[in-house]
């Protein structure tokens, strides 16, 4: 980092006490920054060190993410980070704002730009629509009393396993780039040293809480979905990565349900998280965007 970090900071949201980090300049536009799942706040500090002049930059952990409590029923539904992502911007007091977001985090930043479009003067979601409209169909393929017995059993597990351990910063690091080829060194460690917490036995564990891997059934009808999606008004800009496995929705037909003309670009020769991927490219096509 060129200049001094970011700093901690906490808010309040259906009683459970969120982290976020604040890049301070807090007299320029406000930009917030949403994460994906399983990842954390630092994950964007290069996309904030590079935007902190221009604007008042701050990154959420989600709930159950990052510094962030995890919820004592171990249920994340999209909905309640919905309501996170609009209390942290409430209690900026500030608005509109731009966000920028990714998977799970752009999943929730679409719902609420739809939910608030008066709240957001321009959205970047990377990959952040969902499964698409044929692998939701190939789940529901399976009867809904058979899909709920599952998702019952997994919860069941988790209940009873105990957060992964390494015994090493560097057995967690080589599971980092494991997960994501594309990463430097340098970025891989960047992303475990702020994503563990080391445990009272020497070991390290992942940040995000082990239920995350068990979501729920069924989320929120489509059509009602589709109806947040037309909502938007604010210009949107939606990119994928050419390698990634989330599907372009200029191909499965999901851009249809958009009334305000999103831009999308893709990216080549980048995967899901093409804003570590291709940070370069990542970055002039965000501030062409912005």
């Amino acid at each position: 980092m060129n200049g001094p970090g970011p700093t901690s900071q906490t808010f309040i949201s259906q009683r459970l006490r969120l982290h976020y980090v604040d890049w301070g300049n807090p007299e320029a536009p406000p930009l917030v920054l949403v994460h994906g799942g399983r990842d954390h706040a630092r994950s964007w500090d290069w996309t904030a060190e590079a935007l902190r002049r221009d604007w008042h930059v701050t990154a959420i952990d989600h709930r159950g993410h990052g510094d962030s409590e995890w919820v004592s029923d171990g249920n994340y539904a999209v909905s309640d980070m919905v309501y996170d992502l609009a209390q942290h911007i409430h209690q900026l007091g500030r608005g509109p704002v731009t966000i920028v977001s990714h998977s799970m985090g752009g999943n929730v930043a679409l719902r609420y730009a739809g939910t608030f479009p008066d709240m957001v003067r321009r959205i970047v979601a990377i990959e952040g629509l969902g499964p698409s409209p044929k692998r939701a169909e190939e789940m529901r393929a399976t009867p809904y009393p058979a899909r709920m017995a599952d998702w019952i059993e997994k919860k069941r597990k988790a209940a009873g396993r105990s957060p992964r351990k390494y015994d090493s910063i560097e057995a967690a690091f080589a599971r980092m780039i494991e997960e994501n080829s594309y990463l430097t060194e340098a970025q891989a460690r960047h992303l475990t040293i702020h994503g563990v917490n080391r445990n009272e036995d020497g070991t390290f564990s992942w940040k995000f809480d082990p239920h995350l891997n068990v979501w729920p059934v069924e989320d929120v009808a489509d059509p009602f979905i589709h109806q947040t999606w037309a909502a938007i008004t604010a210009p949107t800009l939606l990119l994928y990565g050419a390698e990634s496995w989330a599907s372009n929705p200029v191909h499965d037909g999901r851009l249809a349900h958009f009334t305000n003309d999103p831009q999308v670009i893709e990216f080549e020769k980048a995967g899901h998280w093409l804003h570590h991927d291709q940070f370069d490219r990542f970055m002039a096509t965000l501030r062409d965007f912005l």
